[in-house]
């Protein structure tokens, strides 16, 4: 049985998801009564998947503006990162990576691995993450990918090798939580 008691909420915003206002009370570990406030931002979950074509030693990755990362000190505005989106309602996070990685890169998959659930900022956010990575063929058959449209997507594909992108990670020029986990993750596990 929880021992959390909200006090009050107030809805912030609701023009796209929930940004709501808390104070509430809990016993922290010491057995003393605690009063906290949180600003939540109530974010649908979402899906992460890194392509591999391990045959090629490549990993597909994608570009795109983000304009939180711009409003925080990234000059460009652009991430290099792994495939990613929200899951619709009524939709299994497996669906959703196959919808994403074909919306954003027009490529088939096959063997989707579940890697690991992470929520992303957790102090803020609801927002959980179900990493994923799939293996696809570079030199195959694909779709355009790029995005879509309707959602104001323009997203670039980026082709990097395996040795490429060990060298920026270890540089630490990615700049994208998820897609660090989940390239750490392969190259401690399959290669």
């Amino acid at each position: 049985m929880s021992d959390i008691k909200i006090i009050k909420e107030e809805t912030l915003s609701d023009k796209k998801y929930p940004l709501k206002f808390y104070t509430f009370q809990r016993t922290g570990s010491k057995g003393k009564l605690l009063e906290k406030k949180n600003e939540v931002y109530f974010r649908p979950d979402a899906v992460t998947v890194l392509l591999v074509d391990s045959v090629n030693s490549k990993f597909l990755l994608i570009k795109q503006f983000r304009l939180p990362t711009f409003l925080n000190g990234n000059e460009t505005g652009y991430l290099v990162e792994a495939c990613a989106g929200l899951i619709d309602e009524g939709e299994s996070p497996e669906e959703t990576a196959y919808r994403e990685v074909d919306e954003e890169t027009g490529y088939p998959i096959h063997d989707l691995t579940k890697v690991a659930n992470v929520y992303t900022s957790a102090g803020g956010i609801t927002e959980f993450q179900h990493l994923y990575i799939a293996w696809y063929n570079s030199r195959g058959r694909h779709g355009e990918g790029g995005g879509l449209e309707e959602e104001g997507e323009d997203i670039e594909l980026v082709e990097m090798s395996f040795d490429e992108a060990r060298r920026t990670l270890k540089k630490g020029e990615f700049m994208d939580a998820k897609t660090i986990l989940l390239l750490q993750h392969y190259f401690l596990n399959y290669e």
